[in-house]
C-alpha cells in the first residue's frame, strides 16, 4: 500500500466527505494506482477535474502514485492562466456541443434557447450518452456523477443547482459560454437550425395578427416550426441575463 496526501480546491469539496474537504487528508492506495483511480475512487468524477499536480509538479491522469506523494487537484479554470502547466487532457473542444441526460430537458431547451448544440432524449440510457459523448465530441451534462465517472467520457460537466434556470446560469458562467451565445437561432424542440423566411409566406402558416404585428421570423426546417419575438420575448430576456451576469452581451428573446 501507498499512503498519498490530498488537497482538492474550490467546487471539487462538493464530492467529498464533509471531513475531507477544505483540507489536507491522507488515502491508502494499492500499489501501481494511478492518480485518476484514486480521484474518482474519493467520489470526484474525472470530468471535473483540470489540473493535478503531485508534489508541485503538473501531471496527467496516468500518474502512478507513489508513498508519501502530495496531491493537489484542482477544477476547471475560468481567469487563471494556467496553460503553461499541462491539463489532464490532451486538447481542448473546439466546438462547443452537449449531449444532456434525461434530468435535464429543460435545461436542453435552455440553451438551445441560446443557440447551443444540445442533444437531449428523456430515455437516452446511460452507455448511448457516453457512446455519443465520445463520438461526437460532446460536453456530458448531467447529475449523476457515475455517468461522468464512464472512461469513455472526457468532457462533461456536473450540474449541481436543482432549478433549471440555475441550472442554466451555473453552466454558462462555468463553462465561459457568454461569447458564443447565438439566440434564435436554434430549434428550441428539435435541436436543429433555424432559418429566416419572408413573412409573406406565413399567411396559411400563422394568424393575421400575428404576421403583421411582427416583422423577423424564422423557421426550423426540421419540424416546421415557426418562431417570432413573441410574448415569451421578455421573460427569456430575463432569463439569458440572469445566466450571463453583468458581461454585457447583448440577446435576443424568442418564442
Amino acid at each position: 500500500m501507498v499512503i498519498v496526501e490530498f488537497r482538492f480546491y474550490e467546487e471539487l469539496n462538493d464530492f467529498l466527505r464533509p471531513e475531507q474537504r477544505k483540507r489536507p487528508f491522507c488515502h491508502a492506495y494499492a500499489e501501481r494506482a494511478t492518480v485518476k483511480h484514486a480521484i474518482e475512487a474519493l467520489g470526484v468524477p474525472h470530468t471535473e477535474v483540470e489540473l493535478i499536480l503531485a508534489n508541485g509538479e503538473s501531471v496527467d491522469f496516468r500518474y502512478v502514485l507513489h508513498d508519501g506523494d502530495r496531491i493537489s487537484v484542482y477544477p476547471q479554470f475560468e481567469a487563471l492562466d494556467v496553460m503553461s502547466l499541462v491539463r489532464v487532457r490532451d486538447r481542448t473542444l473546439r466546438k462547443i456541443q452537449f449531449i444532456a441526460d434525461a434530468h435535464l430537458g429543460t435545461l436542453a431547451r435552455y440553451l438551445r434557447f441560446l443557440g447551443f448544440d444540445t442533444l437531449y432524449r428523456n430515455d437516452f440510457r446511460d452507455d448511448e450518452i457516453a457512446q455519443i459523448s465520445l463520438a461526437q465530441r460532446r460536453i456530458v451534462l448531467t447529475r449523476d456523477r457515475d455517468l461522468l465517472m464512464r472512461r469513455a467520457i472526457t468532457h462533461g460537466c456536473y450540474v449541481r443547482a436543482p432549478l433549471p434556470s440555475k441550472q442554466l446560469e451555473e453552466v454558462t458562467r462555468r463553462l465561459d459560454l457568454a461569447g458564443a451565445i447565438r439566440p434564435f437561432t436554434r430549434c428550441s424542440v428539435c435541436n436543429q437550425l433555424l432559418e429566416p423566411i419572408d413573412k409573406q409566406s406565413l399567411h396559411d402558416m400563422l394568424a393575421p395578427d400575428i404576421v403583421c404585428r411582427y416583422k423577423e421570423f424564422r423557421v426550423c426546417r426540421a419540424c416546421h416550426r415557426v418562431y417570432w419575438q413573441g410574448s415569451h420575448w421578455h421573460r427569456l430576456q430575463g432569463l439569458i441575463r440572469s445566466a450571463l451576469g453583468d458581461t454585457g452581451t447583448s440577446v435576443v428573446g424568442i418564442e
